[in-house]
């Protein structure tokens, strides 16, 4: 599917174009981990409980950029930082903590734990030390398969405000381990590649393992030997695949102990419709989906198509992307039509559901309809 709006961001354009009012925000002392102190703001306004406050000035993450490199699908480029949040929510709470871009791993360091592991001989060939030897990837060895597992890291910090003083300190850190859920062998002899898939459990088995690596050298840092360390295992999805992947698994480390005990399974998975997948998984919402775009094709004599991207968690619908693909005929007639999809999702789409509608054309986004998790109210937006 097309790129989107977030649901942050059209909730704001929801509102009728309201900004947040930042005149009674909190000033506090940010306890800084590298350096001294200093000041920061935090903004009352926030959307909903789904999502984090940030403070100001905005701290971007030290290996900013990296993501795009290493992931092979741009859908999860998105998912990983968006799943990482809902992970977190776990552990900490949006009532209670602050989110801030991960501060402590620099680009370096992750590019370092991103390599193979090597043998001595294949450290004196490459003019390596072994104080360099940091890769979490499996070592090769001739005529040996061993997969890249591991294909990038990310690390989110939860700040939180001391109830005695004016000041916010590190409450947290959550990390996501992105594994590859396919390995692509390239015969040399032939040229050709072979593609296979990874099962669950090694990617567990193996996640698990690096985790283990991860916590011991995250623990050597001061700053993180008394805070709890989250650790959560992604999986990536196919480079052909136009969903991405999903969250599996997540541990978490409390504060000062530096063994990881049990895991906690994560069930999420996404849809997209229409699809021979969705329609054998999840028959009933594949039956309203299915209504929607009779009902939305149906509204214009010229055909307008209709896709959907959906969330399920723990096999519940858990949101629903919608996009609509309009000839555009002028701005009355796409409020018009804005109008009749907001009334048609607010009577025909469950409760239970969260959608997102944006109606887009060859101009570009035209209108964006919302609807709420556990209402059937909607909100409309329409584009200048």
């Amino acid at each position: 599917m097309k790129k989107r709006l977030s649901a942050a961001l059209a909730a704001l354009l929801i509102l009728g174009g309201c900004a947040p009012t930042f005149e009674k925000q909190d000033q506090v002392v940010q306890e800084n981990q590298d350096s001294e102190s200093k000041k920061a703001i935090i903004p009352n306004f926030q959307i909903s409980n789904d999502y984090y406050r940030t403070m100001l000035p905005y701290d971007t993450s030290k290996t900013r950029g990296v993501v795009v490199n290493d992931l092979g699908s741009r859908y999860d480029i998105n998912e990983i930082e968006n799943g990482l949040l809902r992970v977190a929510q776990n552990r900490f709470s949006t009532n209670e903590y602050f989110f801030k871009e991960g501060q402590f791993l620099t680009k370096k360091m992750v590019d370092s734990w991103l390599q193979r592991k090597y043998t001595s001989e294949q450290l004196a060939e490459k003019g390596l030390k072994e104080s360099e030897n940091l890769g979490l990837n499996p070592v090769q060895t001739k005529g040996e398969d061993a997969p890249i597992y591991l294909a990038h890291i990310v690390e989110h910090n939860y700040l939180m405000k001391k109830k005695d003083d004016n000041k916010v300190t590190l409450g947290g850190v959550v990390v996501a381990l992105s594994l590859n859920s396919v390995n692509y062998e390239t015969n040399l002899s032939t040229g050709t590649r072979a593609v296979k898939n990874i099962s669950n459990e090694v990617l567990k088995e193996q996640g698990a393992k690096m985790a283990g690596e991860v916590l011991k050298r995250m623990r050597e840092k001061e700053d993180l030997q008394n805070v709890p360390i989250m650790i959560a295992l992604y999986k990536q999805a196919p480079k052909q695949q136009v969903v991405p992947g999903e969250f599996f698994a997540y541990t978490t480390v409390d504060a000062g102990a530096s063994t990881i005990g049990d895991w906690e399974g994560v069930d999420e998975e996404y849809y997209i419709y229409p699809s021979p997948q969705a329609a054998e998984n999840h028959p009933n919402d594949n039956k309203i989906f299915q209504e929607l775009k009779k009902e939305i094709e149906n509204y214009f004599p010229v055909f307008t198509g209709v896709t959907g991207e959906a969330l399920y968690q723990n096999n519940k619908m858990a949101k629903l992307n919608l996009e609509v693909a309009l000839t555009f005929n002028g701005k009355t007639e796409t409020i018009g039509f804005a109008q009749y999809l907001s009334n048609l999702i607010g009577k025909n789409a469950p409760e239970s559901w969260e959608v997102e509608l944006l109606i887009q054309s060859s101009y570009g986004p035209e209108a964006l309809v919302v609807k709420k998790k556990g209402s059937k109210e909607t909100y409309m937006h329409i584009y200048e």
